[in-house]
Order: C-alpha cells, then structure tokens, then sequence
C-alpha cells in the first residue's frame, strides 16, 4: 500500500471523518455543495451520526469526477481528548480500508484537519492493508486487494510527510513481528527465525547468534532443557543498536522465542495446538522494535535478546521431576514442561545482564493462559518492580492503543514457587498463574535492576472480532508500545 501526503485528491473514492453530531467536515461541506447536497440528503435518510464505525457511502455523479464519497464516523472524543482522537482516527481509516480494499477502485483519499490526524490516519491505513497470503494458491481476483494507493489530503503535507517517515518505522516493526507470528512452524524454527535476524544487519544492526554449543559453554541448562527433544537446535540471537553515545547504557528488551509448543512430556490437547506457532510473540515483538528503531535511527543504545527454541516430546525430551541448572547456577524443579517459558525466559534475562548493563529491561512472552482469565483480550499484563517503569509502560500503552495493565507482585505469591528438590519450581499451581510465573522471572533479574515482565498470552494473537487495524491472525502487538516507550524516556 503506497501512502503519500497531499493537498489535492484526484482519487476514485473520497473519505471525510466525522465526529458524533460534529456536523460535516470543511472539505465534505464544499463536496456537498457541488454535488448539490448529496452528502447531507444520504445523511438524512441513512442515520448516519458520526458514531464509532458507522459509515456510509454515496455514489457521486460523474460530472464531480470521483466514484463514491464515504463518511466515517469517530465517534464521540472524550477524557484524554488527543489520544481518544487519535486513536478513533486511526481505527476509522482501518475501517475504510477494510470496506475498499477489494471493491475494485484502486485509490483512496482521506481529508484530516491536522498533522497529527494525518499521521494516525496513515497508521490506521498501513496497518489495515497487512495482508499474510503466502500460502494461498487459488484466491480469487475478487479476494484479491484492488486498493494500491492512499492519499491522505491537508494543507500541512509536507509536514506530515516528515512526521510519518519517522512514525511509520514502528509499523514496519509491527509488520515483521505479524510476518513472524503467523509463518507456519515447519518454515519458522530457531535457525530459520535467525536468519530473520541477520537480516537485520542491512539496516546497521548488530547481530549475534549463539548455538546449544556456546550456551551449553555458558552453562544455559534452563533454556537449553527446553529445547533437547527437538531434531531442531536451540538458538539465542542478540540484536544491538548502536544509535546513542557509546558510554550510554542501553535498554535491553528479552523475548520468549517458543517456535512450537506442544507442551512437550506434560502434552497439550490437540484442540488449537495448532496455535502454538504463535508462541513465540514474544521473541517477535522484540525484534519488530529492534527493526523500528533501526530504520528511524533512534538515538538509543538498544539490546534484544531471544529465546529461540521447539518444546516437542521425544525421547530426550525433558520430563516431570527432572532439576535444571541455570546459567545463574540456580536450580529448577521441572513439574510440568509445558511451563516452559519461563525457562528459556531465565536464561535470557541473565544474559542480559551478564553482558550488558541495563537502563532497564522489558521481557515480553506469550506465558501463561491464566492471563487470558484476568484480562481478556485488550490489555497484556504487566509485572514491574520499579513504579516509574510501570508508569512510563502505562502511559505509552495508553497513547498507542497497545495496551498494558499492571498486576502484584509479592512475597505471599514467591513461596509458591519453592521446591522441596531445587531452588524453585516451575509452576506454582493453579491459583495466580500469571502472577507466579512473573515471580519466578523475577528470581533472575538482579537487585536494583529496572524490570519488567509483559504476559502478551492474551494480546499475540486473536480469534473472531478484532478492530480493522488488526486484520490478521497474528497482532504484532509490541513494536508500537516499546518503540514510544523509548522514544519518550530513554533517546538522547
């Protein structure tokens, strides 16, 4: 999808957005006055009142030299006005999007009032066209996108073109975390995902792959348990981007990079095994905004670290009982496999830590499906041991629309992870599992560190309704949220 900034239109489909009982728009009211009030006749007999999602179509005469003009509500902006704004805009270009993707016209123009509205429309657009047809051999030319080309029409486009070079890298971000999340898992394994990574060296980062014979060097007996019964070799891939001073600290980010799940010995239900391919959000997230921060040159020193391993049950599949030794030296009681990623999780997060020295670090993973009966599918869960963290977290998942809600941590939830073989273990029942899955990470995050832990179980990937913006299986959440995080807190 091309997106351009413009001051005229000559495009077949003309969009207006339309606030709840705003009244139309400037540019639609000098539209309706030259088609002869076409626009306020269709709003009079269709109901149209601006409301979120509600649009309607009119098709114009020839004479006017457009095919159809559509209106689009936003619905009624309240409390946080901007970001309400910004994010209604955005989620009414993905609706418009989704309504003329495949009608057969070719190009679309949508008037804004601002600069920041034309950049939330864009957003909206781009990430309403992300289409995953690889695999898809016998679509139909009706099934096929006809929209090429976008315009978004102010005054300001010059602007705006500015502005939305440097948004628009976020997007791609989330583009490559969907590409990721939804690729099948007989083409995404560990050393495939790598080969992602590297490619990630075109746009000047930095990056390094580890095998099982470097972690096991390492003494990485947790990450590396996870992954010995698959033919598949674990991987671990560091990605560094060197945008700020040298003597600046960086922020480091850790994904669980589970490629396949099947729960290993502790077998999951063949009911949507299939969804495990997904498993790794997490490692996708993290390297969709080390590519963000790359392509827009962010002026940050940044690390990612992921996790890449297969959880299968053969033979020398770990097992129920058996004690891991972490690279920390400290030791697990394995009391079902299919608590895994907390496993390759440890290992991770003392990498980053052994090698680098964090400003903070954010650790992402598709953890626990408890987080699922706490939140849903709108918020990812978050667990934090430092409340300026939570709060610079909150506020950039507020401002995105990726957004994140905090949940305890506490002594009370720690020793129900204790062992009576090891120093911990891997589950601590059925009560609070998101919250003792984050307190067994973070028994590996040292004192005075700055962390945090995102359970995205809910948020990676979703079934049935979703907003336009979010078109595919996989969501891609991440890039956008860690991206403005950064941006806001941590650039010099």
């Amino acid at each position: 999808m091309k997106i351009q900034f413009t001051s005229q239109s000559n495009a077949q489909i003309v969009a207006f957005l339309v606030e709840e009982e705003g009244g139309l728009p400037e540019a639609a009211s000098k539209l309706n006055e030259q088609c002869g009030g076409l626009l306020t006749e269709a709003l009079s007999s269709g109901r149209f009142k601006g409301s979120a999602a509600q649009h309607i179509t009119v098709v114009m005469p020839k004479s006017s030299g457009i095919n159809r003009a559509i209106l689009v509500g936003l619905g009624k902006i309240n409390g946080d006005a901007l970001n309400n704004r910004n994010q209604a805009i955005e989620i009414a270009a993905g609706y418009l999007v989704k309504e003329v993707s495949c009608s057969g016209f070719e190009s679309l123009s949508i008037h804004v009032d601002s600069v920041e509205s034309a950049v939330s429309a864009a957003n909206g657009v781009k990430l309403a066209a992300y289409r995953y047809d690889e695999w898809f051999t016998k679509k139909k030319e009706e099934e096929k996108p006809s929209l090429i080309e976008t315009s978004i029409i102010l005054e300001d486009h010059q602007s705006a073109q500015t502005a939305w070079d440097t948004s628009s890298a976020a997007i791609h971000g989330t583009y490559f975390a969907r590409d990721l999340v939804n690729a099948p898992p007989n083409v995404l394994y560990p050393a495939t995902f790598a080969k992602h990574l590297r490619a990630l060296e075109d746009i000047g980062v930095e990056v390094e792959i580890l095998g099982e014979k470097e972690m096991a060097e390492l003494g990485m007996g947790s990450l590396l348990g996870v992954g010995q019964g698959s033919v598949k070799e674990s991987q671990l891939g560091v990605m560094k981007w060197n945008g700020g001073d040298s003597d600046n600290d960086p922020v480091v980010l850790v994904g669980k990079g589970v490629c396949f799940d099947t729960g290993g010995i502790s077998l999951k239900p063949g009911d949507k095994m299939e969804e495990m391919r997904g498993d790794m959000g997490g490692a996708a997230a993290v390297s969709g905004t080390i590519k963000a921060l790359a392509l827009r040159k962010a002026k940050v020193n940044a690390v990612g670290i992921v996790g890449l391993v297969e959880n299968m049950p053969d033979g020398n599949a770990i097992r129920p009982g058996d004690i891991l030794t972490s690279a920390s030296g400290q030791t697990i009681e394995v009391q079902n496999t299919d608590a895994e990623g907390r496993l390759v999780l440890a290992d991770a997060l003392w990498y980053a830590q052994e090698n680098f020295k964090p400003q903070a670090i954010v650790d992402l993973a598709t953890l626990t499906g408890a987080i699922l009966i706490s939140l849903g599918h709108s918020y990812a869960g978050m667990f934090c041991n430092d409340d300026s963290l939570a709060d610079e977290l909150y506020d950039s998942g507020k401002e995105t629309g990726e957004k994140v809600w905090r949940l305890p941590l506490g002594p009370e939830y720690d020793k129900l992870i204790d062992s009576q073989f090891a120093d911990m273990k891997n589950i601590g029942g059925r009560a609070a599992g998101s919250i003792t899955a984050a307190q067994f990470l973070k028994r590996f995050v040292n004192d005075g560190v700055r962390w945090a832990h995102l359970d995205i179980a809910g948020v990676a990937w979703v079934d049935g309704e979703k907003p336009p913006t979010d078109p595919s299986w996989g969501s891609g959440f991440g890039p956008r949220l860690l991206n403005h995080w950064i941006a806001k807190n941590y650039e010099s």
